[in-house]
């Protein structure tokens, strides 16, 4: 196995890999600018929902964050043409990096898998051919690479659709309850709309969801089925790019099948012109890498998502866990919640106006989300003792999951403002339920 591991094989997969990966970061940076995503995310809120610990990252003033974008589709760029490449591709990841940890409340799986591929992308030799580096150094050209480049790719994309997979087996998606709610709305035309809420078709929409996650690895790496596993890729894929809208994803997941292919394959297709690389003898050039960096980096991406388990309650309800646990697209949430503000000296209580200081995607997020619910509190806080009142910050809050009916979310005897958040366990001021949602001391 260890030699098969560092066996030389053709780097036709990674050089395609770097190429799409590269165009599609061009794409996802000036799409953002040009759609307006830039703007209503980090130009016009007057103040920002940070991950917990990174309240220091702001967003730039002004046109700062348009300039931003622009320099990350042009390393975008860089990235797809192969010049400078892990000097490109290192900022590329601390630039978008910042931006995931800078705000939360437009938050998207495939925002953090960038970060993720893209480290573990400085990491391989994905700019020894077709690239500018070797016209400037064509001392670093290589037609191979050792196979583990490819593996490593591999496990990356299996740990994710595991985990998608394990989350979907719970009773509102085994019973179409989700992709019920989550079709309706998302088409005017008649037919559509009719099929859309057939029963046997969001059933059908449910277990082909679970089907596809669990089945498209192992579907890609055996030889008799891949391509048909390709051919279901790109009907899910596209289904969900059409009817989601969730930006590069799609296609961003779709590249990874380069790495099932035979590398000759992928060659013949995409680079026609590339010589056969004479493949087979052991390199171990990277063995430094792969021991100190991928083995205990996919290590940390398998034990991660199970942090959930660790912590009190259900992480459908209280949220805990949820995030970079691959839990995609797998719940509806709904919920409001309004900030009972008390001044601790006069104890004159006052309703906080969400409207005066936040959007209304802003709004959304400090309604169900512990974490933004938390934060506004402290916000709430700060901004009352600008003005010199020490004052106490208690939530009204209800959710609903998946529409299910509205409980009591966040304790409402509570000051949040003198509360802690606690990011490996389970916070007590989140209301728990049992099974019948009767209320857990």
């Amino acid at each position: 196995m260890k030699n098969r591991l560092f066996q030389s094989i053709d780097n036709a997969p990674l050089i395609v890999f770097r190429i799409f990966l590269g165009l599609l970061l061009a794409l996802e940076s000036f799409g953002s600018i040009l759609t307006g995503w830039v703007k209503n995310v980090y130009v016009a809120p007057k103040f920002f929902f940070q991950h917990i610990g990174f309240e220091w990252l702001q967003p730039l003033p002004g046109n700062g964050m348009y300039y931003y974008y622009a320099i990350m589709g042009i390393l975008g760029l860089c990235i797809m043409a192969g010049y400078r490449y892990r000097w490109t591709l290192s900022l590329f990841t601390l630039l978008w990096t910042g931006v995931y940890l800078m705000q939360k409340t437009s938050y998207n799986n495939h925002y953090y898998l960038l970060i993720l591929v893209c480290l573990m992308m400085i990491f391989l030799p994905a700019n020894r051919y077709a690239s500018l580096d070797v016209r400037r150094n064509p001392k670093i050209r290589s037609l191979t690479m050792p196979r583990w480049c490819s593996v490593v790719m591999i496990a990356m994309v299996g740990i994710l659709y595991f985990y998608a997979t394990v989350s979907k087996l719970y009773p509102d998606w085994l019973d179409g309850t989700f992709t019920k709610n989550l079709l309706q709305g998302k088409t005017d035309i008649p037919f559509f709309k009719t099929l859309f809420n057939t029963k046997a078709f969001y059933l059908f929409i449910a277990y082909a969801g679970i089907a596809f996650d669990l089945l498209i690895i192992p579907m890609l790496l055996w030889r008799k089925t891949r391509n048909f596993a390709l051919i279901a890729s790109l009907i899910f894929h596209l289904f969900n790019a059409v009817t989601l809208q969730i930006g590069i994803f799609p296609f961003f997941a779709l590249s990874f099948a380069l790495f099932f292919y035979p590398p000759d394959t992928i060659r013949k297709i995409f680079l026609r012109k590339k010589p056969v690389a004479e493949t087979g003898t052991p390199d171990y050039q990277y063995k430094a890498i792969v021991y100190y960096f991928f083995i205990p980096f996919l290590f940390l991406q398998l034990v991660l998502p199970l942090r959930h388990y660790a912590i009190k309650g259900d992480v459908l309800w209280t949220e805990e866990g949820h995030r970079l646990s691959w839990r995609m697209m797998l719940r509806s949430r709904r919920g409001y919640c309004f900030f009972r503000v008390v001044d601790k000296e006069t104890q004159e209580p006052t309703i906080y106006n969400l409207q005066r200081n936040l959007l209304p995607k802003q709004i959304g997020f400090v309604s169900d989300k512990p974490d933004g619910i938390w934060q506004m509190a402290q916000h709430i806080k700060k901004e009352y003792q600008k003005r010199g009142i020490d004052v106490a910050v208690y939530a009204d809050s209800k959710i609903s999951i998946n529409g299910s009916p509205y409980k009591t979310f966040i304790d409402p005897e509570v000051d949040l403002a003198t509360a802690k958040w606690d990011c490996f366990f389970h916070n007590d001021w989140i209301l728990l339920y049992d099974k019948h949602g009767n209320r857990l001391p």
